[in-house]
Protein backbone atom coordinates (compact mmCIF):
# COMPACT_ATOMS: atom_id res chain seq x y z
CA UNK A 1 0.00 0.00 0.00
CA UNK A 2 0.96 3.28 -0.65
CA UNK A 3 2.82 5.11 2.41
CA UNK A 4 1.60 8.59 1.29
CA UNK A 5 -1.98 7.59 0.30
CA UNK A 6 -2.75 5.48 3.09
CA UNK A 7 -2.14 8.56 5.01
CA UNK A 8 -5.48 9.86 6.13
CA UNK A 9 -5.68 14.21 5.84
CA UNK A 10 -7.32 16.00 8.99
CA UNK A 11 -9.11 18.99 7.61
CA UNK A 12 -8.12 22.14 9.56
CA UNK A 13 -11.39 24.13 11.36
CA UNK A 14 -12.51 26.70 8.61
CA UNK A 15 -12.34 24.69 5.70
CA UNK A 16 -14.92 22.53 3.77
CA UNK A 17 -14.11 19.93 1.59
CA UNK A 18 -17.31 18.77 -0.95
CA UNK A 19 -16.35 15.58 -2.51
CA UNK A 20 -19.16 15.95 -5.61
CA UNK A 21 -20.16 12.53 -7.90
CA UNK A 22 -17.25 11.37 -10.18
CA UNK A 23 -14.69 12.25 -7.60
CA UNK A 24 -14.64 16.21 -8.24
CA UNK A 25 -13.40 17.50 -5.21
CA UNK A 26 -14.19 21.11 -4.04
CA UNK A 27 -11.63 22.81 -0.90
CA UNK A 28 -12.91 26.03 0.27
CA UNK A 29 -11.13 28.08 2.90
CA UNK A 30 -10.33 31.30 4.32
CA UNK A 31 -8.05 32.21 1.51
CA UNK A 32 -10.21 30.93 -1.71
CA UNK A 33 -11.63 28.44 -2.91
CA UNK A 34 -9.99 24.88 -5.46
CA UNK A 35 -11.41 22.82 -7.41
CA UNK A 36 -9.74 19.35 -9.12
CA UNK A 37 -11.16 16.80 -10.96
CA UNK A 38 -9.93 13.33 -9.37
CA UNK A 39 -9.80 9.65 -11.10
CA UNK A 40 -13.05 7.45 -9.84
CA UNK A 41 -10.53 4.52 -9.54
CA UNK A 42 -9.80 6.20 -6.13
CA UNK A 43 -12.45 6.43 -3.82
CA UNK A 44 -12.30 9.40 -1.37
CA UNK A 45 -14.70 8.95 2.39
CA UNK A 46 -14.99 11.97 4.75
CA UNK A 47 -15.29 10.93 8.67
CA UNK A 48 -16.38 13.70 10.33
CA UNK A 49 -13.13 15.91 8.88
CA UNK A 50 -10.63 13.06 8.26
CA UNK A 51 -10.28 12.16 4.49
CA UNK A 52 -9.54 8.50 3.86
CA UNK A 53 -8.52 7.51 0.17
CA UNK A 54 -8.46 3.84 -0.97
CA UNK A 55 -7.65 1.84 -4.30
CA UNK A 56 -10.21 -1.00 -5.51
CA UNK A 57 -6.77 -3.03 -6.34
CA UNK A 58 -2.97 -3.47 -6.85
CA UNK A 59 -2.81 -2.36 -10.44
CA UNK A 60 0.20 -0.48 -11.35
CA UNK A 61 -1.75 2.39 -12.23
CA UNK A 62 -4.11 2.73 -9.56
CA UNK A 63 -0.85 2.50 -6.77
CA UNK A 64 0.45 5.50 -8.56
CA UNK A 65 -2.88 7.61 -9.06
CA UNK A 66 -3.46 6.45 -4.23
CA UNK A 67 -0.52 8.59 -3.65
CA UNK A 68 -0.81 11.70 -6.41
CA UNK A 69 -4.56 12.07 -4.91
CA UNK A 70 -4.12 12.13 -1.78
CA UNK A 71 -0.84 14.73 -2.12
CA UNK A 72 -3.43 16.74 -4.45
CA UNK A 73 -5.95 17.43 -2.16
CA UNK A 74 -3.40 17.70 0.67
CA UNK A 75 -1.98 20.81 -1.31
CA UNK A 76 -5.28 22.14 -2.13
CA UNK A 77 -5.68 22.46 1.58
CA UNK A 78 -2.72 23.35 2.81
CA UNK A 79 -3.29 26.52 -0.44
CA UNK A 80 -6.60 27.10 0.74
CA UNK A 81 -5.29 27.85 4.69
CA UNK A 82 -1.76 29.01 4.43
CA UNK A 83 -1.22 29.28 0.77
CA UNK A 84 2.39 28.93 -1.04
CA UNK A 85 5.03 30.96 -2.76
CA UNK A 86 8.45 30.96 -3.84
CA UNK A 87 11.18 33.63 -3.85
CA UNK A 88 13.79 34.27 -6.62
CA UNK A 89 16.66 36.28 -6.49
CA UNK A 90 18.54 37.98 -8.58
CA UNK A 91 22.12 38.01 -9.58
CA UNK A 92 24.26 40.10 -11.90
CA UNK A 93 25.25 43.29 -12.08
CA UNK A 94 22.31 45.59 -13.33
CA UNK A 95 20.08 43.05 -12.72
CA UNK A 96 16.76 44.17 -11.08
CA UNK A 97 13.27 44.00 -10.59
CA UNK A 98 10.27 46.71 -9.76
CA UNK A 99 6.90 46.43 -9.21
CA UNK A 100 4.46 49.08 -11.08
CA UNK A 101 0.88 48.20 -10.05
CA UNK A 102 -0.17 44.96 -11.03
CA UNK A 103 2.96 44.32 -13.46
CA UNK A 104 6.57 43.08 -12.74
CA UNK A 105 9.20 45.01 -14.58
CA UNK A 106 12.48 42.85 -14.47
CA UNK A 107 15.93 44.77 -16.41
CA UNK A 108 17.88 41.70 -16.75
CA UNK A 109 20.65 42.96 -19.61
CA UNK A 110 18.77 42.92 -22.90
CA UNK A 111 17.78 45.92 -24.75
CA UNK A 112 14.50 46.30 -23.18
CA UNK A 113 12.84 45.84 -19.74
CA UNK A 114 10.53 42.76 -19.46
CA UNK A 115 7.02 43.22 -18.36
CA UNK A 116 5.09 40.00 -16.34
CA UNK A 117 1.59 40.58 -15.51
CA UNK A 118 0.34 38.96 -12.17
CA UNK A 119 -2.75 36.47 -12.89
CA UNK A 120 -5.92 36.46 -10.84
CA UNK A 121 -4.45 33.46 -9.16
CA UNK A 122 -0.61 34.56 -8.58
CA UNK A 123 0.93 37.44 -7.06
CA UNK A 124 4.60 38.81 -7.07
CA UNK A 125 6.10 41.22 -4.75
CA UNK A 126 9.70 42.60 -4.66
CA UNK A 127 10.72 43.18 -0.76
CA UNK A 128 14.12 44.39 -2.59
CA UNK A 129 15.10 45.19 -6.25
CA UNK A 130 17.02 41.90 -6.13
CA UNK A 131 14.34 39.75 -4.79
CA UNK A 132 10.61 38.00 -6.28
CA UNK A 133 8.29 36.44 -4.52
CA UNK A 134 6.01 34.58 -6.13
CA UNK A 135 2.34 33.40 -3.85
CA UNK A 136 -0.10 32.17 -4.32
CA UNK A 137 -3.10 29.57 -3.38
CA UNK A 138 -2.47 27.20 -5.82
CA UNK A 139 0.68 24.57 -6.05
CA UNK A 140 0.73 24.16 -9.53
CA UNK A 141 0.33 27.73 -11.06
CA UNK A 142 2.96 29.23 -8.30
CA UNK A 143 5.55 27.12 -9.41
CA UNK A 144 5.00 27.26 -12.94
CA UNK A 145 4.53 31.28 -13.07
CA UNK A 146 7.88 31.19 -11.04
CA UNK A 147 9.63 28.99 -14.06
CA UNK A 148 8.48 31.13 -16.39
CA UNK A 149 9.65 34.21 -14.87
CA UNK A 150 12.68 32.37 -14.17
CA UNK A 151 13.43 30.99 -17.83
CA UNK A 152 14.46 34.93 -19.03
CA UNK A 153 17.59 34.51 -17.19
CA UNK A 154 18.45 30.99 -16.10
CA UNK A 155 21.86 30.86 -14.05
CA UNK A 156 24.92 30.06 -16.34
CA UNK A 157 27.30 28.25 -14.65
CA UNK A 158 30.54 30.44 -15.30
CA UNK A 159 29.40 33.46 -13.28
CA UNK A 160 26.34 32.43 -11.93
CA UNK A 161 24.64 35.58 -13.24
CA UNK A 162 20.46 35.43 -14.05
CA UNK A 163 17.66 34.12 -11.95
CA UNK A 164 17.57 31.38 -9.50
CA UNK A 165 15.24 30.15 -6.80
CA UNK A 166 16.00 31.45 -3.18
CA UNK A 167 17.03 27.73 -2.30
CA UNK A 168 18.88 26.41 -5.29
CA UNK A 169 22.39 25.76 -5.71
CA UNK A 170 24.25 26.43 -8.91
CA UNK A 171 27.73 24.34 -9.71
CA UNK A 172 30.08 27.06 -11.14
CA UNK A 173 32.27 25.85 -13.67
CA UNK A 174 36.10 26.81 -13.91
CA UNK A 175 36.44 29.07 -16.82
CA UNK A 176 38.92 28.56 -19.76
CA UNK A 177 42.55 28.79 -18.58
CA UNK A 178 44.67 30.30 -21.12
CA UNK A 179 48.74 30.96 -21.58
Amino acid sequence: MSRIGKTPITVPAGVEVKIGDDNQVTVKGPKGELTEQLSPKIKIENNDGVLNFTRGSDVKEERALHGLSRALVNNMITGVTTGFQKKLNLVGVGYRAEKKGDTLVLTLGYSHPIEVKDTADVKTEVPNPNEIIVSGINKVLVGDFAADIRAWREPEPYKGKGIRYADERVLRKEGKTGK
